[in-house]
């Protein structure tokens, strides 16, 4: 049985406003189905069967088109950030009590179409308190922020970037529970402050994937999801 996966849609997705202005990214209408559903079906089909999802803005609309997953093959858990957006670690530190010892983390504007068995097994062979997925991206699709040297992540920096960055972070993880444990719960942090804490402690694992990302973060990234997936599924561009 595969782990649970934890899925972050609580961002106010300021980017694709005025879209998102009374309607959550995770519902935005792609290929005919609001997009969390075409994410959640890959998952399923990856054998995925459990997910939590971390909610915030207009988060109750994500759980009334959801439910409970039954409909999609899925047992789903919804988590919400309450009166103060978390952020992304905050979020996550919250979900906790829900994920077990050990979960999948991915971010609710991605479709990932990536091994999610082999990534598991890598985990667990690695043995670290958590995984990252990295991607050979070149700053082609979004800006490289890794150093990826001999299956070994050095280095890892959104914002301070250097030439030898070639890879990104992909957008799926896997973490030990205890990882987080030890931040302060009910308070805002982000989870690239945990990836650098784990990165310091040797206690962060590196697995490349091969498989582009498509996102819907942004107008021109759902405009390229969209495509994909409509002629994924139904052969039209």
């Amino acid at each position: 049985m595969s782990l649970p996966v934890a899925i972050l849609a609580g961002g106010l997705a300021t980017r694709l406003r005025p879209l998102t202005g009374q309607m959550p990214k995770s519902l935005i209408e792609v290929a005919g189905l609001p997009f969390i559903v075409h994410q959640l079906k890959l998952l399923r089909q990856n054998g995925l069967t459990e997910a939590v999802l971390c909610l915030g803005y207009l988060g109750e609309q994500i759980q009334a088109e959801i439910g409970d997953g039954q409909r999609l093959g899925m047992r789903i858990t919804c988590i919400f950030d309450g009166p103060e957006l978390l952020g992304t670690g905050g979020a996550l530190r919250r979900a906790l009590p829900s994920l077990g010892n050990a979960f999948f983390m991915l971010y609710g504007d991605c479709y990932l179409e990536c091994d999610y068995q082999a990534i598991e097994k890598a985990f667990h062979e690695k043995g670290k308190l958590g995984l990252m997925t990295v991607f050979k991206n070149m700053n082609q699709w979004d800006n490289s922020n890794i150093v990826f040297e001999n299956g070994r992540i050095v280095s890892y920096n959104k914002i301070n970037r250097v030439p030898e960055m070639k890879h990104i972070d992909y957008g799926v993880s896997v973490l030990q529970a205890a990882t987080l444990s030890d931040y302060p719960a009910g308070k805002p942090f982000d989870l690239v402050t945990v990836y650098q804490d784990l990165l310091s402690q040797n206690q962060l694992a590196g697995f490349e994937v091969y498989e582009r990302f498509y996102e819907i973060g942004s107008p021109a990234g759902l405009e390229e999801t969209r495509r994909h997936i409509s002629e994924k599924e139904h052969g039209t561009s």
